[in-house]
């Protein structure tokens, strides 16, 4: 039987959330550390360390240990992990938690093994994993396990997963970079060419949530934007419109939608057609993007519809499988599994 410390944690490359048994989502803050350079040493994490990006002086690195939804700095990552932790149990830790995390679908051995031996150095006393996809379909309320197809659409910040899910096992999937730091990078690429103006990552991302759309809104949004003439080299602020987010956010918006498309090509017959007839399950932060179900539905020509909260999907997934432990045992792995239910 699990402990009421048992907690279940969503690894995204932009947010990380903890999800404790029994009370649900407890914690959503930025996975992002500020560190000295010389000592090594953290000096904020999560929303104070986001506070500090595009501010921080040249002896403090403001980085994200986790990229593209594996771990790029083990030991970072392991420091965010235990202070996340102690945040959300006590700093005692009487009780070392039983953790199961998500990890991207198709990352390898090794990969997992990081994750796990990260999990365990931080304090836990075990370490399970479950394929991302397969707890986003859980946390939406998909029922995985009948034999008819199921496609799920998980936009992060640093990926994207794809996934055709049946009987509870993912049939074809795909992972691309076609995501929130895409989106963030078409902004800043569209402002440097037809306005002349450098702005920050921060800027771009506050662009996208306040005014950022993937099709015309009704009524137009307008908002200011502070950045570096590259004509004059001095500050510069201009009003930019939803309209032109739209434009902005065109291209990576049509990469997505063609990923779709060769997936559900790989797709087999008799899923697709489930597929088509249910439609694609959006989960992420990226998929609040205004317009972006009506604008992937029109391109793919299958209807997509948004869960009620994308961005805590994954990390309700895992307080799903937590608290019905005995239902998704065969969907997790174990540090010497090499594969889902082998113990």
């Amino acid at each position: 039987m699990l402990g009421m410390n048992d907690i279940g944690i969503d690894l995204g490359t932009s947010t990380i959330l903890f999800c404790v048994q029994g009370k649900g989502v407890v914690l959503r803050e930025p996975a992002v550390v500020a560190i000295d350079r010389n000592s090594r040493n953290i000096l904020a994490v999560g929303d104070d360390a986001r506070s500090m990006v595009g501010r921080a002086p040249a002896n403090i690195l403001v980085m994200r240990p986790l990229a593209d939804g594996v771990i790029s700095d083990y030991d970072v990552t392991e420091r965010m992990l235990r202070f996340f932790l102690r945040k959300v149990i006590g700093r005692r830790m009487m009780f070392r938690p039983r953790v199961v995390a998500c990890v991207p679908s198709g990352v390898t051995e090794v990969e997992k093994r990081s994750v796990v031996d990260t999990i365990l150095d931080a304090g836990a006393r075990k370490a399970q994993l479950i394929d991302e996809p397969l707890a986003a379909a859980i946390g939406a309320g998909l029922d995985i396990t009948k034999a008819y197809g199921n496609m799920l659409l998980d936009l992060g910040g640093g990926t994207s997963t794809l996934a055709v899910l049946a009987m509870g096992r993912i049939v074809v999937s795909v992972t691309t970079k076609i995501a929130g730091d895409r989106f963030d990078e078409a902004v800043i690429r569209y402002l440097r060419r037809k306005h002349n103006l450098m702005i920050g990552e921060r800027s771009a991302e506050e662009l996208k949530i306040q005014i950022g759309a993937a099709i015309p809104r009704k009524d137009p949004l307008y908002m200011d934007v502070t950045g570096r003439s590259l004509i004059t080299g001095l500050p510069k602020i201009i009003t930019i419109n939803s309209e032109e987010m739209v434009e902005a956010l065109d291209e990576p918006i049509i990469a997505l939608a063609e990923n779709i498309q060769a997936l559900l090509e790989r797709t087999p017959p008799e899923l697709a057609a489930d597929i088509f007839e249910r439609g694609i399950v959006m989960t992420g932060g990226g998929s609040l993007l205004h317009g972006l179900d009506v604008a992937l539905s029109q391109q793919v020509r299958v209807p997509c519809r948004l869960v009620e909260d994308p961005v805590a999907c994954v990390a309700m997934g895992t307080g799903r499988i937590l608290d019905e432990q005995g239902a998704w045992n065969q969907l997790l792995f174990d540090i010497e599994d090499s594969g889902p239910g082998r113990r």
